[in-house]
């Protein structure tokens, strides 16, 4: 009997290692997959660390290590000050001149004249009571009592013998060659014997407004202490430039004025210095005896009532056109 030929079936002993092979196969894929979820893992950061560079690199993300440049910012401009540069006009048959400082810039404007000088009669007092606080605290020396009560009387009522006690201490005319050289002042000069005849310019007068307001004149210690006593300046010598603010604002400003008859002239001296919040005021005048302080006071106020109408008439046309091209 013919019989087909077949394929005989495997015996069970053949197929055991095959299937082991399989078994462990599915054993370590399993493993592993279950690794890469277990914190900690080895499997688990290598996967992390490769998703995020995935991700961040997919998102455009920066190197994490390099920090941005920051966008350089303009500061805003100075606020305006309550003075601004304009044309002035006095009525008078004598000599007058008028110089302003911003300190914020140290740029200076003034009249043509602005550079010629006069006598300082006791404006040049608030330089001495500055120039002999310095001194005494570089050496590190407190005034006595009587010399601090000096220089007050001397800045706040203009009193002439405790000026003259003091000269004597800062060493007469040396101090005005301080103020010229520590100030920079490029119009004045000294006489030997008598503070009253220092001359000064307006131009020079802002100068030394802007020494005694920024530490320069007094020192660190004392420029407060001389700042708040000229802003106490009171009695016959407290009239021009401050009196052209609103009362509010007169008492921050800081004030030192000269006036004296010149009779071997005929003539006044009056001077006005100011020191305000970012700017200084210089104004001085000449003119015959026979009107009277008064008049010279009164010039020194106009000068300041003019400067501060010119700063208003500014920042109303700068609001304006502000206003003009909003939308």
């Amino acid at each position: 009997m013919a019989v087909n030929p077949r394929k005989a079936p495997p015996r069970s002993g053949d197929a055991t290692p095959l299937r082991l092979a399989i078994v462990i196969g599915v054993l370590v894929v399993f493993v592993l997959g279950a690794l890469r979820l277990l914190p900690g893992s080895p499997f688990a950061v290598s996967a992390a660390a490769t998703w995020g560079e995935s991700n961040s690199q997919g998102q455009g993300g920066s190197d994490p290590g390099v920090r941005p440049t920051p966008t350089p910012t303009t500061p805003p401009p100075p606020p305006p000050l309550p003075i601004k540069a304009g044309s002035v006009e006095i009525d008078t048959t004598g000599w007058y001149s008028w110089a302003m400082q911003d300190t914020r810039s140290g740029e200076i404007w003034g009249s043509d004249n602005m550079a010629q000088t006069s006598t300082t009669a006791s404006l040049i007092k608030a330089w001495i009571a500055a120039d002999y606080l310095r001194r005494l605290d570089e050496k590190g020396q407190e005034p006595t009592k009587a010399r601090l009560q000096q220089v007050t009387i001397m800045v706040r009522d203009s009193d002439n013998d405790a000026a003259s006690a003091l000269w004597t201490q800062v060493g007469g005319s040396a101090t005005v060659k301080r103020l010229i050289s520590i100030c920079k002042l490029t119009d004045s000069s000294t006489h030997q014997n008598n503070w009253s005849i220092t001359r000064l310019s307006p131009r020079d007068i802002t100068r030394m407004g802007a020494c005694i307001a920024d530490g320069r004149a007094a020192g660190p210690n004392w420029t407060k202490w001389l700042l708040d006593e000229m802003r106490a300046v009171r009695g016959v010598g407290d009239f021009g430039i401050r009196k052209a603010f609103p009362a509010t604002e007169r008492k921050e400003i800081a004030i030192k004025n000269g006036w004296v008859v010149r009779d071997e002239e005929g003539t006044w001296h009056i001077n006005c210095l100011a020191i305000g919040d970012g700017w200084t005021m210089g104004v001085m005048a000449r003119y015959p005896a026979g009107k009277g302080y008064e008049h010279g006071a009164k010039i020194c106020q106009s000068v300041a009532q003019q400067l501060i109408a010119a700063a208003s008439t500014s920042t109303s046309a700068s609001t304006s056109a502000s206003a003009d091209t909003s939308p």
